[in-house]
């Protein structure tokens, strides 16, 4: 047979080193003379001693010849056109029938897909780039196309070709995408890209858009498909979409899916569908534990988390990462959900339980710098793409990790559609933004010559605000009243300010000033706190000028930090009575809250994300009622809309007395929207009880009790007021009147007008 292509394009099939694998493989027009076109069908087999061209509807089978190479095969036909032909292949004693990848030439990237790449505008680019089910010319299969633009080839590897690169070498496009249509490929099936850079060296790199990868240590991605989940969480998505969450109560309980609860091999996992799912045992658990599931954690953190009565879940990050002692942090795959605990679908199923019992999911979101592993995105196609070239701005030293290139259009395009994506695929309902101060620093944590200045000469990272006001603008503009939470512990501005007046446009910033100086406050002896009145009082400055987020996390309970009963000084007694008066403060307090699990039941020793929750505590009064306690104030919370509504607004707060720091004792007011409506809270933060301590108020009437943290059924003392006090015409604290309470030990009290018994009285001539 006379070849009807070049040798060396013979040879750079074989060599894996071909741009455009389609140029030379598959069917192509040789003549066409008389009426008559010639075709010349072409295949690379490298494993394969013979080959077949069949026309199943024809029944034609037609042999082909080995040509320029014992592997490359051809054979010529005369016929109109060339379509649905298969490859029967015989490889030592055995055989098989497969369609030809390289007879499906048109490619589902289109190039205004490539254009709004290239710029940094694809806002679904997880729809074009990875690994998509999809069925073309009545045949199904997967397309997988990949951003490599300075690789000098690019292969999909699998199961499906035993994992060898010389069998599906990809296309490379415009823009720098690589492309492949690959048939009978199916949902489940693991791969890698094998990538060859110029001088020949070749990376396996799992998917940067897969959806799903296989459980540590295993690295590769996995087919998903991630359309066929039935959610039924319609009216809580279409509620989100018409509130304000900065008028809405947000109290969020963050959570480590890997630790807040741990099963054991008796136990069997089922994913939400009802099949069964391969429990993941983690060596330096305790013998015989396991991740529970995401249907387990649906069955039982849901009710808890109910129980106690928070507004939110939020999940430290459960993209895919290799390393569970990272906590999630140092993430490799940014669109696959951990498999440790289920598959896509279960994680789905969990986030619909939790809406449908009127729970929001928060997820930690890491956009600031990502790990080294080979398998990842460092180095990705041999150069620094997704990173920066220049260590002074491209490696964080002190986390081992790299840091992302977001002058780059297509870098900063993966990172703002991947946050768009858990939004559209998980129904999620916020992200709070891990580092965000280490993204807008160039020196942040850099010593002087480790860092390089703007174009400006100064220190901020231009490139990441802008990355993050891009993100912020979308997030808000496709889905309306979720939330975009930044973890930002610097003095930037506006950085909860809408971007089109310049701010970050996040809608809550963490308040670490407040997390720092309060911890400060209440790790003293009671007695130095009435000198430093300051750390409670302090805050109220600057409490306007972003919309705050009150955060006791996850961060300061780890590293020599102590749990929270550790943080507090004093007797048992003296250290749960700490514990709820700071509680109490903290959801009294202007801005929404953020407690880490195991600080509402008063967990004694550090977290340990190898361990359980210390559970076995609640058998004992102390923590049992702590528990309940904060079960009640996020009752009060949630039931008080002097608490929420007016977080972000200065009138919603109002001074009665700051300033007796010989008592330490702060009174304030928190007002509603209407400023009718309002509640009182008097705080007592030494274990002195004061009585008949007068404190101003603007209304006259019976202001009743509607929490006392030294109630006895939180095992306090029970000091109180027996239920309420009436306001007298005692002018106090410049207010025309006043009431004389009994202030607990180490206790908040929150007293609100009762208008019915106020408006009885006045009829009755009381008042």
């Amino acid at each position: 047979m006379i070849p009807t292509i070049a040798q060396d394009q013979v040879d750079r099939i074989v060599h894996n080193y071909h741009h455009n694998p389609f140029e030379v493989l598959g069917p192509h027009l040789v003549s066409q003379q008389d009426g008559e076109t010639t075709w010349a069908i072409r295949a690379y087999l490298p494993t394969a001693s013979a080959a077949w061209v069949i026309f199943p509807e024809e029944r034609l089978e037609l042999p082909m010849e080995s040509v320029q190479h014992p592997h490359f095969f051809e054979c010529t036909i005369t016929r109109h056109e060339i379509s649905n032909y298969q490859l029967r292949i015989k490889e030592g004693d055995r055989e098989r029938v497969m369609y030809d990848p390289y007879a499906f030439r048109s490619p589902l990237v289109t190039d205004f897909d490539i254009h709004l790449f290239g710029e940094g505008n694809h806002h679904r680019v997880y729809e074009k780039l990875g690994a998509h089910l999809t069925e073309i010319d009545g045949v199904s299969g997967v397309y997988f196309a990949v951003w490599a633009p300075n690789a000098r080839n690019v292969s999909v590897l699998g199961d499906f070709n035993h994992w060898d690169g010389r069998k599906h070498q990809m296309r490379k496009m415009d823009g720098g995408i690589w492309d492949l249509f690959i048939p009978g490929v199916k949902e489940g099936d693991p791969y890698k890209f094998e990538i060859k850079n110029w001088e020949g060296h070749i990376y396996e790199k799992s998917d940067p858009y897969g959806f799903q990868q296989e459980v540590r240590p295993k690295t590769a991605s996995i087919v998903a498909n991630l359309d066929r989940y039935q959610w039924n969480d319609s009216a809580w998505m279409d509620r989100r979409r018409h509130q304000s969450p900065t008028e809405q109560p947000v109290s969020v309980y963050e959570v480590h899916l890997g630790s807040w609860l741990h099963g054991n091999f008796s136990i069997p996992g089922t994913h939400y569908d009802g099949t069964p799912a391969d429990p993941v045992p983690v060596a330096e658990l305790k013998p015989g534990a396991r991740f529970l599931t995401y249907k387990e954690l649906a069955d039982q953190l849901i009710p808890y988390v109910k129980e106690l009565g928070f507004t939110h879940i939020e999940l430290l990050p459960v993209a895919e990462h290799p390393f569970d002692g990272s906590w999630g942090y140092q993430v490799i795959g940014y669109y696959a959900a951990t498999s440790r605990y289920g598959s896509p679908q279960d994680l789905m199923y969990f986030i619909d339980q939790c809406h449908q019992n009127d729970i929001g999911v928060i997820v930690d979101w890491v956009p600031g710098h990502f790990p080294k592993d080979g398998h990842g995105l460092a180095n990705f196609d041999g150069t620094h793409l997704y990173e920066h070239s220049d260590p002074r701005k491209g490696e964080h030293k002190e986390w081992g990790t790299l840091i992302f290139n977001y002058g780059r259009n297509e870098v900063r395009n993966f990172l703002v559609s991947n946050a768009l994506f858990w939004f559209d695929k998980y129904h999620i309902d916020g992200i709070r933004v891990d580092a965000v101060a280490s993204m807008l620093y160039l020196d942040y944590c850099r010593k002087d010559g480790e860092w390089v200045t703007n174009q400006y000469g100064g220190r901020e990272n231009i490139e990441a605000a802008d990355f993050l006001r891009q993100t912020n603008h979308l997030l808000f503009s496709y889905y309306p009243g979720s939330l975009s939470i930044a973890e930002e512990s610097t003095a930037w501005p506006m950085v909860s300010w809408p971007t089109y007046v310049g701010g970050l446009g996040f809608n809550l910033k963490w308040n670490m000033g407040w997390m720092h100086d309060i911890l400060d406050y209440f790790s003293m002896d009671p007695w130095f706190r009435q000198f430093h009145q300051n750390n409670v009082t302090f805050s109220i400055w600057y409490a306007f000028s972003e919309n705050f987020m009150l955060a006791l996390s996850h961060d300061e309970i780890v590293h020599g930090k102590s749990n929270m009963l550790g943080k507090v000084p004093g007797d048992e007694w003296q250290k749960f009575a700490n514990l709820r008066c700071l509680y109490a403060y903290m959801f009294t307090h202007p801005g929404k809250k953020t407690l880490f699990m195991s600080m509402e039941f008063g967990q004694w020793s550090e977290w340990n994300v190898w361990g359980d929750l210390e559970w076995h505590l609640l058998q004992y009064e102390p923590h049992q009622k702590l528990k309940q306690f904060l079960s009640d104030l996020n009752t009060l919370y949630r039931t008080e809309p002097c608490l929420y509504s007016q977080d972000c607004r200065q009138e919603g707060f109002e001074w009665i007395d700051c300033s007796d720091s010989n008592h330490s004792v702060v009174s304030f007011l928190r007002w509603n929207k209407d400023y009718q409506d309002f509640v009182l809270v008097v705080c007592n933060f030494t274990p002195q009880p004061h009585s008949h301590y007068r404190v101003g108020v603007p209304k006259l009437g019976f202001y009743r009790e509607i929490m006392n943290s030294d109630a006895r059924k939180y095992d306090g003392s029970n000091m109180g007021n027996l239920g309420g006090k009436w306001a007298e015409e005692w002018w106090f604290h410049n207010r025309p009147y006043s009431i004389d309470l009994c202030l607990p030990p180490l206790g908040v009290l929150v007293l609100k007008l009762d208008r019915a018994a106020t408006a009885e009285a006045d009829v009755e001539g009381d008042l």
